[in-house]
């Protein structure tokens, strides 16, 4: 573990006063998300090490560049998680990149996404200052939506630096259902299964197989499992795992990946082609060819939005349009954090 804290502060000062932009990298495993940029590399994977740990308190604190194997490893031993489940692109995959990105696994909409279990952040600003937002403790509220700010912000608000999360107890039991079953019964299916109040903790659809995780008190488990429909599957542990790494079949092609976020009840958007539906219905991915502006529109039908998560053309937008009036506070934004745009100019827009 090594804190380079003010190595990284005196970079950011040198390209300021440079006026040279700055391409941010941790562990390199998301490089692929965004749009290419071009600037001086500012290596973070360098800064890592836990900070603080309170497993009494449900509280981690890390540097940025700390993998997450590690923080993973140290709770384990106390028989905690991060419940938004992180994806893991490659054993590289670091803290600070993943609230950077803003990725969640498959019990993101039961367990909350980063940026939900996210109680402070620190980071260095456009101006070279190293500031904190948010605290160390649950109820902490001073500065927190500046800490969430930077979920999805592809590091273009600036540079952090160390991340302090809310962690979880590791459920006493698990068990996975799984049921043939065809695209079109699925969504209703799924939304009337969430509906119920038992312990549903991920549901995905793939080759016309239905995966239902269910997480919790044994009890309630085995109750669950008795009740609905499904066969027991034994091999669950690896395919939450591929599927939250994007390590199945499915995403092992050449093609344009698009994420599409939606209402959970819309019907799938009217694409032929390869699909996987995720968070009960509420994430669909889309492997295939297509322009932004249509894929835009088959989203605004379905209540939600789309992005070219990966592949395809990336030298215009892969993100979803925003109206006038939030891509001038998104600016507003980022010249208040970054009045310089050195920090990963273009790589969340063109106009960022």
């Amino acid at each position: 573990m090594a804190d380079i804290s003010q190595r990284l502060q005196d970079e950011v000062l040198a390209a300021l006063n440079e006026s040279r932009p700055l391409k941010i990298v941790g562990g390199g495993s998301k490089q692929f998300m965004g749009r290419p940029v071009e600037g001086t590399e500012l290596n973070v994977g360098e800064h890592t090490g836990i900070v603080q740990y309170q497993p009494v308190e449900l509280v981690m604190t890390a540097r940025a560049g700390t993998p997450l194997k590690e923080l993973e490893a140290a709770l384990a031993e106390n028989n905690q998680m991060l419940a938004f489940e992180p994806p893991y692109f490659s054993d590289q995959a670091t803290i600070g990149g993943t609230l950077a990105c803003n990725q969640s696994g498959p019990g993101r909409p039961w367990t909350g996404s980063v940026r939900d279990h996210v109680l402070g952040v620190r980071l260095i600003n456009g101006r070279g200052e190293h500031l904190r937002f948010g605290g160390q403790v649950m109820k902490n509220v001073a500065g927190y939506d500046v800490s969430r700010l930077q979920a999805g912000a592809l590091g273009t608000l600036g540079l952090i630096t160390e991340v302090s999360l809310k962690v979880m107890p590791k459920p006493a039991a698990t068990v996975t259902l799984v049921q043939d079953m065809a695209l079109d019964e699925v969504i209703p299916y799924m939304n009337a299964r969430a509906a119920e109040p038992k312990p549903l903790t991920a549901a995905c659809w793939l080759d016309d197989r239905l995966y239902l995780r269910l997480s919790g008190a044994r009890s309630a488990v085995d109750a669950t499992a008795a009740q609905w429909q499904g066969e027991q599957y034994e091999d669950a542990e690896a395919f939450w795992a591929g599927l939250r790494d994007q390590k199945l079949d499915f995403f092992n092609d050449d093609k344009p990946l698009w994420r599409f976020s939606v209402n959970s009840t819309a019907p799938n958007p009217g694409l032929d082609g390869d699909w996987l539906v995720d968070w009960g219905g509420a994430q669909r991915w889309y492997q295939g060819d297509g322009e932004l502006a249509h894929m835009e529109e088959l989203a605004a039908r379905a209540g939600g939005q789309v992005s070219l998560f990966r592949g395809g053309d990336r030298s215009g937008e892969v993100m979803q349009s925003q109206p006038a009036a939030l891509k001038a506070i998104q600016q507003r934004l980022k010249r208040s954090f970054d009045p310089e745009a050195i920090f990963n100019p273009g790589r969340l827009y063109t106009w960022m």
